[in-house]
């Protein structure tokens, strides 16, 4: 279940500021305050952001190391020394190579190039360095990416006779390797911490060549993406730039990869070009990434990028299965600690850290996914945007064998034995130092668009959009909307709401709740598109959820309705009870309790549901956060919570259950409106002769659509409905396809159908 954040709250003298801003630099007050919001204070501040670029890059040498750095690798040149160069296996330590071996190669010095195996592990290793002395015997070994970890690897290259130089991002370990070291979390003039792998070695580059390093901003910029850092400050510059210099002398590796794109933005490198680049390292070939990113030839760059593409495919086929284990064993186990760990054998361990993401986004807190080999879990570990895993892993060390990485990845290596330890230890950790509300599930919003094709337009100066720099949320208040699939059976919806028209990709699932009279907040953002000269203006439908209000209208009565169809089921408390109960849960865990009710009014009797989120007709996540269901779809999956609690009396339990353990109300009655529907034979035969009446006006998938369609053709919505779906049930007529149409010939009696025996039974209690 989503949870709807307003972005900023601006105080009046801070909003006064913003729009003082806005007023001189010629924007709406809505833009500016979004700046302001985001850091930019002033003016100055504000036209940068606007217009980043490389006018704004900081110097290389206010960073600590940077200055020694370029002092021994000039003393290699000037010596001819060799010098190897240590990256990692994925976009950003491939870009962070690909910058730094051409960066030297202008600077003098030919490096040898090593990139390890996924296999291999993360970082420097000993077997490494052993590969590395015995074919190139090294002088000087220089890092990208990786190293800071690595004190005691570190040692051993320099026992072995070369000096060493790291280059790295990640966060600072307590012990720090004893050489020449480049980090921008260190504590020293340089303004910004933020970069990523690759970001340290265009700075490096641009200590060593000056203007000479721009040529290289191009993979900096990918890398920046790929490796989610945030698009803040000077990493905002670099994806600029770097996006400038694709646009107008694209590398042959990019135009292989891009293909015929039209359009090249900071999501085209995160979703098209990093995803094949990881996938090379992922199926153990990070070699043929590092090749592409280092070959001029476009032949040579184009075959490359199809093997890329082939990984890239099989490592999608390959993370979908690893998923659907993955929630397969969450499910069995039980999603109620505030962190997922899961450990299988037959994981492939370059997909487990994709997976934990999606595990970690899909269920709303930290996941990690180890892979064991023996005694070792070999593992990824990946984090919720509240949630500092770097932090939390360091505090709970003592069940760990390595660790590293940032806020919200990391690689780590447990024993076996120390697993449980670990999974307690870091739910302790994150229950005493996070709330329910850094767990939840966030949209973040600027609040209701308004001056749209201007608005739209100035938000395409805030790009590149990504990490830090969110693109930016709307909301708009509805009613009844009319949804239409852009083709037949499709899933993605058409929709027009208050002048603005709508995509909603996926939005199939929302159709019912959409076309319903309940009110509801559209969450979306604005699109610019282009087409043969020509502009369109649309928003993009992020999510739809629950205003609060509105009729109990004809989708509600349909779930009711169909949920007859389900197993009885017997009260074993009353209102009391239960409120006492569910307020107990809650108070014990955030997972695991799910509240359902068919009345709309039942909630109002439940003082203990206050603040929880709330769904109708269907579950918006499947985290298993404790929440409200009204009026489930049948066949709605509840299995994967521990409590399922009726809050009135259900015509039925028509949900997918599972183990649950299930309470229910005897005392509230969620049945009132199938009471009220008549049963009579002349009551159904009057609705049947005007559908025969009027037939092309009855369309639609669903009872309540056909409602909606015809207008009920003067009847009450529920005797409508309760007609149809009797109908249907007896074969006497059928609404597939969207269309009514009649069988011919059928006879048949009115209590043939378990859905008028049904009513009719409770009409007589």
């Amino acid at each position: 279940m989503k949870k709807l954040v307003h972005e900023f709250e601006l105080t009046p003298a801070q909003d006064a500021q913003a729009c003082a801003c806005a007023a001189a630099l010629g924007i709406t007050p809505t833009t500016a305050r979004i700046l302001y919001a985001r850091g930019m204070v002033t003016q100055q501040q504000m036209r940068s952001f606007l217009h980043p670029g490389a006018q704004h890059f900081l110097s290389p040498f206010l960073m600590k190391g940077m200055k020694e750095a370029v002092q021994l690798l000039t003393q290699a040149r000037d010596e001819g020394w060799r010098v190897a160069l240590f990256g990692d296996y994925d976009a950003d330590g491939i870009g962070a190579l690909a910058v730094l071996s051409r960066a030297l190669r202008a600077f003098g010095i030919e490096p040898y190039l090593y990139v390890p195996e996924r296999s291999e592990g993360y970082g420097m290793s000993i077997a490494a360095l052993d590969k590395i002395f015995d074919e190139f015997m090294p002088e000087l070994i220089v890092t990208v990416d990786c190293g800071i970890s690595n004190a005691a690897e570190v040692r051993y290259a320099q026992e072995n006779g070369a000096e060493v130089i790291v280059t790295d991002h990640h966060e600072l370990p307590d012990v720090l390797p004893d050489c020449i070291t480049v980090n921008p979390k260190f504590a020293d003039d340089y303004p910004y911490d933020n970069l990523c792998g690759a970001g340290v070695a265009f700075k490096l580059a641009t200590a060593l060549l000056g203007e000479g390093a721009m040529q290289f901003v191009d993979f900096a910029a990918l890398s920046t993406v790929a490796d989610s850092v945030p698009l803040l400050g000077e990493n905002r510059d670099i994806v600029a730039e770097g996006l400038r210099r694709i646009e107008e002398h694209p590398r042959p590796a990019f135009s292989a990869l891009l293909g015929k794109a039209d359009e090249v933005t900071a999501q085209t490198l995160a979703f098209t070009i990093a995803p094949r680049i990881n996938a090379a390292g992922r199926m153990g070939d990070a070699h043929a990434a590092l090749e592409l990113f280092t070959t001029e030839d476009a032949q040579e760059a184009a075959e490359l990028a199809q093997r890329l593409n082939v990984y890239n495919a099989e490592r999608q086929r390959s993370c979908d299965e690893l998923y659907a284990q993955a929630v397969a064993q969450v499910r069995a186990e039980g999603a109620f600690e505030p962190v997922v760990m899961l450990a299988a054998e037959n994981w492939n361990a370059g997909f487990v850290g994709i997976v934990a993401a999606r595990i970690a986004e899909e269920f709303s807190r930290p996941a990690l996914l180890f892979v064991r080999r023996g005694e070792m879990l070999r593992g990824s570990a990946r984090s919720v945007e509240g949630v500092n895993i770097f932090e939390a892993l360091k505090a709970c060390s003592q069940y760990i064998e390595e660790f590293g990485g940032h806020a919200q990845a990391a690689g780590i290596n447990v024993r076996a034995d120390m697993f449980d330890g670990l999974k307690h230890a870091l739910g302790e950790y994150i229950r005493a130092h996070y709330t329910r509300d850094d767990l939840a599930s966030k949209l973040y919003v600027v609040g209701e668009g308004e001056d749209h094709a201007r608005i739209a337009h100035e938000l395409s100066l805030l790009e590149p959009f990504g990490i830090g720099n969110r693109r930016p949320l709307f909301t708009m208040e509805a009613g009844r909307v009319q949804a239409a699939p852009v083709k037949p059976l499709s899933p993605h919806l058409a929709l027009s709401v208050h002048g603005l028209d709508f995509m909603y990709f996926g939005g199939a699932k929302d159709a019912k709740f959409l076309r319903s009279a309940l009110k509801k907040t559209l969450v979306y953002e604005y699109n610019l598109s282009h087409f043969r000269g020509k502009e369109y203006l649309k928003g993009f439908v992020r999510a739809v959820l629950p205003a609060g209000g509105g009729e109990a209208d004809a989708e509600l009565f349909e779930n009711t309705l169909l949920a007859l169809r389900g197993e009885r089921i017997a009260a074993d408390a009353g209102t009391a009870e239960l409120d006492a109960f569910l307020a107990q849960r809650r108070a014990e865990c955030a997972y695991g309790l799910c509240a359902v009710c068919y009345d709309l009014a039942t909630l109002s009797a439940f003082p203990s549901l206050a603040g929880l989120p709330v769904d109708v007709f269907r579950l918006s996540s499947n985290s298993a956060e404790n929440a409200v269901l009204i009026a489930p779809d049948v066949g709605c999956d509840l299995s994967g919570y521990r409590d399922v609690v009726f809050l009135d009396m259900p015509p039925a339990n028509a949900l997918k259950t599972g183990g649950a353990r299930l309470r229910v109300n005897g005392e509230l009655d969620g049945r009132a409106r199938l009471r009220r529907v008549q049963t009579e034979r002349s009551a159904l035969l009057g609705v049947f002769r005007a559908l025969r009446a009027h037939s092309a006006r009855v369309t639609g998938e669903t009872y309540a659509e056909a409602a909606h369609a015809c207008g009920c053709l003067g009847f009450e919505t529920e005797e409508f409905i309760f007609a149809l779906a009797v109908f249907e049930e007896l074969g006497i007529l059928s609404l597939r396809g969207g269309r009514l149409s009649f069988a011919s010939g059928t006879k048949t009696e009115l209590s043939a159908s378990a859905l008028y025996r049904a009513v009719a039974a409770l009409g007589e209690e």
